[in-house]
């Protein structure tokens, strides 16, 4: 008898919070049923309207539920409705592979006695669930019933009932977020001992290949830097194929002779954000670190030294979500990039070091700050959608805020001869339901991985002054 076989058939009772966070939930329970009761497709259809992306899901969970039902007796209804994965159009990923027949959804389609005790009225959305799950436990007792909502004080009131509750996890990249892909690789001491044997080197375009094979290869991922500090070694691996690679060494920008836009880097780290930032071949970079690593300061320096300096690309354009810390302020008036300006204050502040407003004159100064406009532009996330960027230097500040979905509509922005580059710090995540291990940055990060011409790092030591080190420590 198969593990599968074993167990008992489940039923999901989802939350509407589920379906505005993860349209393709409906499909993600493989061979387990599912139960929708009637108070959320209420809340779905309260909540479908506006440019939000909580109306986008509950839009598209409408769609998905439409297409279900369509051609479907009452009959078959009440029986549940076959939950077809094919009707996600392909945004499932991971999906499948164990051969088990698919579930069913069910409905809500009779009136349900109230269960809850009288300190819970059942005239709220989330007892109302609770309510149905408490009744679902005495009619479908064949199954195990499980509430799963993202609403941390439902799941405590669910447990209190003696309602099994759980998240939802399907969004979780990661187990752990310790287990974040750091993007490089420290060679241990026996290293060229164990892969020298067949090791082979040349210089290409001034450039120092080198070929290694050995047992430590098959751990590393495209684009992933590998050093020793004792030999003072590093490089970036170009190319893995099974037990063998092609790595290149790196330019040190710690040096004063390597300076991008008057900035060297201050430690291995930040020297290894540099040479990803400067790699014509990389499209996209993704820089992770708490404040005072230094991710916006590298990244808008190589983006001067290659738009004004190298002219590789032909402008700087740098977007956040709107999250605030506290209250809101309110509205803002003006344009768009009016709107955006007392959001970007980490690009004015990283500005005026790259610019060194004490050197020159007045009018040097103005004439900086006009070269600078001209080329540096802010925009707004809303209104990315549809829009194509040639040659840019795409600069998306603050990724940890961001889901998946509104990531992959930002990086899919980028046309020919862009690089897009994804800064953030996982810890200070203002975005209601997302955390370190389901944030669009860590998403990003992890599918990214395999890609040779992606690479990530992962800032760890402190830049901005001892005050603000000492701070991230204790506070």
């Amino acid at each position: 008898m198969s593990q599968a076989e074993s167990e008992p058939k489940r039923l999901f009772v989802l939350d509407t919070n589920v379906l505005m966070h993860d349209p393709t939930a409906l499909f993600r329970f493989k061979e387990h049923d599912i139960f929708l009761p009637m108070i959320v497709l209420e809340e779905l259809d309260s909540h479908k309207k506006g440019p939000s992306e909580v109306a986008r899901n509950a839009r598209q969970t409408s769609r998905f539920l439409d297409e279900m039902m369509c051609h479907t007796s009452h009959d078959e209804i009440e029986n549940g409705v076959v939950l077809d994965p094919t009707l996600a159009n392909g945004r499932l990923h991971g999906h499948g592979g164990d051969n088990l027949p698919p579930g069913r959804l069910f409905f809500q389609t009779r009136i349900v006695a109230n269960q809850l005790p009288d300190t819970l009225p059942g005239n709220r959305p989330d007892n109302d669930i609770l309510g149905t799950a408490l009744a679902l436990q005495t009619t479908r007792a064949d199954s195990q019933v499980t509430l799963v909502s993202k609403d941390i004080n439902l799941r405590i009131k669910a447990t209190i009932l003696g309602i099994s509750a759980e998240d939802y996890h399907n969004d979780q990249v990661l187990e752990d977020v310790n287990l974040l892909y750091d993007g490089y690789t420290r060679l241990e001491s026996p290293f060229w001992e164990r892969h020298g044997e067949r090791m082979d080197s040349w210089v290409e375009d001034g450039r120092t290949f080198y070929r290694v094979a050995g047992p430590d290869v098959g751990n590393w991922n495209p684009a992933e830097f590998l050093y020793n500090e004792e030999d003072g070694f590093a490089a970036i691996a170009r190319k893995i194929d099974d037990d063998e690679a092609i790595i290149e060494t790196i330019r040190d920008f710690r040096s004063s002779s390597n300076s991008v836009w008057g900035i060297n880097a201050r430690n291995t780290e930040q020297n290894f954000a540099l040479n990803l930032l400067m790699d014509p071949e990389i499209d996209f970079i993704s820089i992770v670190g708490m404040a005072g690593t230094g991710k916006t300061l590298l990244t808008l320096a190589a983006g001067l030294e290659q738009t004004l300096e190298s002219r590789l690309y032909k402008e700087i354009i740098m977007t956040r979500v709107t999250v605030p810390v506290g209250e809101d302020i309110g509205y803002l008036p003006g344009t768009e990039e009016e709107k955006m300006t007392p959001w970007m204050g980490a690009l004015m502040d990283n500005l005026e070091v790259l610019t060194n407003p004490e050197a020159g004159g007045e009018w040097e100064r103005a004439a900086t700050n006009e070269v600078l406009a001209n080329r540096i532009k802010i925009r707004s996330v809303n209104f990315m959608r549809g829009r194509t960027f040639l040659n840019r230097f795409i600069i998306i500040d603050e990724a940890q805020n961001l889901t998946s979905k509104q990531l992959k509509t930002l990086i899919t922005r980028a046309g020919p001869g862009s690089k897009v580059i994804c800064l953030g710090n996982i810890a200070q995540i203002d975005t209601p339901y997302l955390t370190e291990t389901t944030s669009g940055l860590t998403f990003v990060v992890d599918r990214f991985r395999n890609w040779e011409h992606s690479g990530h790092v992962t800032l760890t030591r402190g830049e901005r002054s001892r005050l603000a080190d000492y701070a991230s420590e204790v506070l």
